[in-house]
């Protein structure tokens, strides 16, 4: 814990703040958009905003994998678990993401359905091995980050010769959603974000080098960083001298974990077990073409989508719902006219309130002391 607390240290996190607020020209205003949302909850946790200048502020991202699904998605499953004698294994955050009707995967439990919550991809196939009766779902979703562990199992699987495992691939990737980002799509406020903080655990699998498009193309700084307090305001600093400076390039705080290459190993089993989808719908994104996974013609048998004749149709969010908006960075969780009062963790009516890295869910649990008129994002 001592390596860890020194990237939480508050002394030298005002020093830091000093530093910041040193080279902020007052002549200017500053946006960055950290991705992910565990920089999201990091940043609302030790409370990195206050820390900051007034002209300058941070923007939410799409960065949450559960944030991002779409309502057509969750009900896809939902149809497969209530429809079908199947076990539907799943993520924590998942059980409780609201789909039409405010129905979601917990209540579908509650009606009979052999829903599972399990903490690893490898406890889906262990079901699998343990009840071979049993036709068993693993209902994959993630970034980059929760791919490779999805690959091992789907390869084991198929080692194994499993007829009764299948996996439900909603695995997404970060390039094409920051492109989206960049481009403006969905009437994104790419105008307003002068720079990226990049995931970190997304970039240990896939390095730096995918940023630099985007750095050069859409003159976009975009610095990587870790998901502590320190990391996170250094990252911002770094971001500041490439404004003030006039550069776009991709920079790497977080040196001890993230790679230019990142893990060829992982990306290796990656593109051996899945392909690219020819286009995927994301919450607040829109359908963005090769932005998403499924698996490979080699290991077709294991895709739940062909073995049940599954078929997606897009479903509109609940309509009081800011969530698209929020990871689109136009708006911000609190002007959400739903959030903290119909909208709760307890009563999720967005998934931004639902997942543990969602924006809505960080700023309610750790920022509703401040004045409710203050800047969020």
């Amino acid at each position: 814990m001592k390596y860890v607390d020194a990237f939480r240290d508050g002394e030298v996190a005002r020093t830091l703040a000093d530093a910041l607020r040193r080279e902020v020209q007052a002549d200017r205003s500053y946006a960055f958009m950290e991705f992910c949302g565990g920089h999201t909850h990091a940043i609302s946790r030790y409370g990195v905003e206050d820390l900051l200048p007034q002209n300058l502020r941070l923007i939410h991202g799409p960065g949450c994998p559960v944030c991002v699904l779409p309502t057509g998605r969750i009900e896809q499953v939902l149809r497969l678990a209530l429809d079908r004698p199947v076990t539907v294994c799943v993520y924590g955050d998942t059980l409780r993401v609201p789909a039409a009707g405010g129905m979601s995967l917990l209540k579908a439990r509650a009606m009979g359905a052999d829903v599972r919550m399990i903490y690893s991809a490898m406890d889906a196939l262990a079901l699998a091995q343990r009840e071979p009766a049993r036709q068993v779902v693993f209902f994959a979703i993630g970034f980059e980050t929760t791919t490779p562990p999805t690959a091992l199992v789907v390869r084991e699987a198929a080692r194994l010769g499993l007829a009764n495992f299948s996996v439900l691939c909603c695995h997404v990737l970060t390039p094409p959603a920051i492109r989206a980002i960049a481009e403006g799509g969905q009437g994104g406020g790419a105008s307003l974000i002068d720079g990226f903080i990049g995931p970190a655990h997304v970039s240990t699998v896939i390095g730096t080098r995918p940023y630099a498009p985007f750095a050069a193309e859409f003159r976009k700084p975009v610095v990587i960083a870790g998901f502590e307090p320190l990391d996170v305001m250094q990252a911002i600093r770094m971001l500041v001298r490439q404004v003030n400076e006039g550069r776009a390039e991709v920079e790497n705080e977080f040196t001890r974990a993230v790679t230019l290459d990142g893990n060829l190993k992982a990306q290796a089993l990656m593109a051996e077990v899945f392909t690219l989808r020819d286009t995927f719908e994301w919450r607040g994104l829109g359908m963005l073409p090769r932005s998403a996974l499924r698996l490979a013609d080699a290991f077709s048998g294991f895709d739940a989508e062909r073995r049940f004749g599954l078929d997606y149709s897009p479903i509109p969010d609940h309509k009081g719902c800011e969530c698209a908006a929020v990871l689109r960075g136009v708006t911000r969780a609190r002007d959400c006219r739903l959030f903290g009062t119909v909208c709760t963790p307890e009563t999720p009516v967005g998934a931004c309130m639902v997942s543990s890295e969602g924006a809505c869910a960080a700023y309610y649990a750790y920022g509703r002391s401040r004045d409710p008129g203050a800047a969020v994002s």
